[in-house]
């Protein structure tokens, strides 16, 4: 395969703490599993970030190895992506503690989730401040060339290029600058109580969001409920008064792959809201049956899980350690031989 050729490397990464919904299958997932034969992809269970919060141990095990499960249920095939758990490969840790050493405080202090995280905290840990320093680590280390994101992690893959542009000017051409890639259809899902707010797996309010792990019937609850407005018409808007049903409309679209246009007219003889809703709930049902029926089967084989989570940590530390090895020397550092 020449250079002209050779296949881009992506790669993701997805926090093990709480339960999958409906906005990171739409805004992430299913595009990591659709576009998996194009690119050279990595996906990585971030268990280390998951620590920058105070969690209870036995629940991390449990929801890193359900995570894993999931992913796979929504289509992630570990022959074709490297699917793998972040502490299971040492060369992320090494990696960030180097590039700690060259990223200036200030350029962390102005990261909004650190500001907004921290000031919720009596106590703010070293690693909340850090934590965009490890995610820098996450990636560079696999020469990632894109990055899917969502619009609210913007600014740490720009930071992620600011630390690989500085590493290279003082130590020589080392890393690649990756970019950071967005979704177009249903990158942004809303919270069905609050269309303004972006679903949240923190958020545990009921009727806020649809788990992949919901029943039909608590799927077809959390629609039905869902806040629209006063009116009865059924179009995209970019008003934040028409936010609700803009949100089960780019949802409708996300799944059954219509345009702006098309979706519009299935619904022009709608009676309502309620037809919008049930429609909606319709198709998400019909998606997310097979990835929560799949998901039950992976959970119950933990063996199959192990093995396939250590062929994926393998197959990453193929790629991770030379390169945190070639870091190292880089900076001065006595290389093991």
């Amino acid at each position: 395969m020449t250079a002209s050729s050779k296949k881009k490397t992506s790669f993701s990464g997805i926090q093990p703490s709480g339960s999958l919904h409906l906005g990171n299958y739409l805004g992430a997932v299913r595009q990591w599993a659709e576009h998996q034969g194009e690119k050279e992809n990595f996906i990585c269970i971030v268990d280390l970030h998951a620590i920058t919060l105070f969690h209870e141990p036995a629940a991390l095990r449990r929801q890193t190895l359900e995570l894993a499960a999931m992913l796979i249920a929504c289509g992630i095939d570990p022959d074709r992506t490297t699917l793998f758990i972040q502490s299971h490969v040492r060369a992320h840790a090494e990696c960030a503690w180097i590039l700690n050493c060259v990223t200036p405080v200030g350029w962390l202090e102005r990261m909004t989730q650190y500001k907004s995280r921290s000031r919720a905290q009596k106590t703010v840990a070293t690693g909340l401040l850090t934590y965009p320093v490890l995610q820098s680590s996450d990636i560079l280390l696999y020469d990632a060339d894109e990055v899917p994101v969502g619009e609210d992690q913007k600014q740490h893959i720009e930071l992620c290029r600011d630390i690989a542009q500085r590493f290279n000017q003082i130590y020589g051409d080392t890393f690649v600058v990756p970019e950071g890639v967005i979704p177009e259809v249903g990158a942004r899902i809303m919270g069905f109580d609050d269309p303004t707010m972006k679903m949240s797996k923190s958020t545990e309010t009921r009727g806020h969001a649809v788990l992949l792990t919901d029943s039909d019937k608590e799927i077809d609850r959390a629609l039905r409920r869902a806040v629209t407005d006063s009116g009865n018409e059924i179009r995209f808007s970019d008003s934040e008064e028409r936010a609700g049903v803009n949100n089960l409309l780019v949802i409708y679209r996300a799944l059954t792959g219509g345009d702006r246009a098309s979706v519009e007219a299935e619904f022009a003889d709608a009676r309502g809201y309620g037809d919008l809703k049930a429609r909606v709930a319709e198709v998400v049902i019909d998606a997310l049956g097979p990835i929560r029926d799949r998901f039950e089967e992976l959970v119950r084989d933990e063996t199959e899980l192990d093995r396939l989570l250590a062929k994926g940590a393998q197959r990453a530390r193929e790629v991770a350690e030379p390169k945190v090895e070639t870091v190292k020397e880089r900076v001065g550092l006595n290389v093991a031989r």
